[in-house]
């Protein structure tokens, strides 16, 4: 393997880099996108480009431009870009349901979009989507994430379905908690021994990537050991 391009949003965060860098590892040229203005720990192979609102179209599509001519072509897209709001809806606002909106669906929507016309002319591609675990079942003040999140999983069966007879594919991956220095700062008393690590999530992300998971499509996927 190695030798692709690759795209990762939020390339910058603490999941992003991870996977960016497994990627970069094993030969492949990376192109870390995020909406902070820029990022650290890049790697040989990486360019980042930063501070891109992929929730806008025309932003999404500038990026995408500029990360297949940088890189000459397009062959991975991983959607990580996106966020988190713990909130019930009656001590909450209906702008935390755009915000998660925006965050998590857009942002998977145009770079999908905007990336497809090139995987669509080599005829061959891996979209990867970061769904969630808690989005199969909405606890209480996880309505908004939780919707967001299974607009994901509906994006993924539908693109899925919508390139049958490509060798395009479309898969998202669900994980629990995923070990990051956010979430521990946020649950600070939380027992983290079953936490997902990063690095356990990019194991799967290179996976979905691989000519091993050529058949896969359409597949919403748990992650859900500590790793």
């Amino acid at each position: 393997m190695g030798g692709r391009s690759v795209i990762v949003t939020g390339g910058f965060g603490a999941l992003g880099s991870v996977v960016a860098a497994a990627f970069a590892a094993q030969g492949d040229r990376v192109a870390r996108v995020d909406f902070a203005p820029e990022g650290s720990g890049a790697a040989e192979g990486m360019i980042d480009i930063g501070g891109v609102d992929l929730s806008d179209e025309a932003a999404a599509a500038r990026a995408v431009a500029l990360a297949s001519q940088e890189l000459g072509g397009i062959d991975v897209l991983v959607n990580i870009a996106g966020g988190f709001s713990w909130e019930t809806l009656k001590g909450g606002s209906p702008a935390t349901w755009q915000r998660m909106y925006a965050m998590n669906v857009l942002t998977a929507v145009t770079m999908s979009h905007a990336t497809l016309p090139v995987m669509e002319a080599a005829n061959h591609g891996r979209i990867i989507n970061i769904g969630a675990g808690a989005a199969i079942k909405a606890d209480t003040g996880m309505g908004a994430y939780a919707a967001s999140k299974s607009a994901v999983h509906r994006l993924t069966e539908s693109l899925a379905a919508e390139l049958t007879g490509t060798n395009v594919t479309v898969n998202a991956i669900l994980p629990s908690i995923i070990d990051t220095p956010t979430n521990r700062a946020d649950m600070p008393g939380a027992d983290t021994s079953g936490w997902v690590k990063p690095e356990a999530v990019a194991d799967v992300v290179l996976f979905l990537a691989s000519p091993a998971a050529r058949a896969i499509s359409g597949a919403l996927i748990p992650v859900t050991r500590g790793g």
